[in-house]
């Protein structure tokens, strides 16, 4: 199955890729690799799911965040490719929880988004990753993500 056969029989919509909210880009092509920068958990109303972890947000919430984020990744590889089908592979994501200092599952929060890239590319959704805490995240928002892709030749 291609990613698009994936994300439907996930019952998964693409949302539309998200804006900048400040000076940077949201991707960057080079030499064969898409660098993705950090998304969030948009709520679909503009805002961001917001919270900490260990405080007032829940491992289970906190992980569908993180899910969510994911998708908004994956709308940023289509914008930056044309064609989710170029995705090569995921070489590396970066996970920000926002936690309280006391908090220490956030590899549970972040697998969230690993597992959404394993069930959209196969194998080629697994990854070399770090999940770290964050005394807090722009906007207030509980997670944030970004990652490098291999696009296929």
């Amino acid at each position: 199955m291609n990613p698009y056969e994936r994300l439907q029989s996930l019952g998964l919509a693409l949302p539309a890729a998200p804006r900048p909210v400040a000076t940077y880009v949201p991707f960057v092509l080079s030499g064969g690799m898409l660098f993705l920068s950090g998304q969030g958990p948009r709520d679909g109303q503009g805002g961001y799911a917001t919270g900490q972890l260990g405080r007032d947000v829940s491992i289970d919430q906190g992980y569908a965040h993180a899910r969510t984020t994911g998708l908004y990744l994956i709308s940023v590889m289509e914008m930056a490719l044309g064609d989710l089908r170029r995705v090569g592979r995921v070489v590396k994501v970066l996970g920000m929880v926002n936690a309280t200092p006391d908090f220490t599952d956030h590899p549970k929060v972040i697998n969230g988004c690993s597992d959404l890239f394993v069930e959209v590319f196969g194998e080629a959704g697994r990854h070399a990753r770090s999940a770290v805490g964050m005394g807090s995240l722009p906007n207030g928002m509980t997670v944030e993500v970004e990652a490098i892709v291999e696009v296929a030749a």
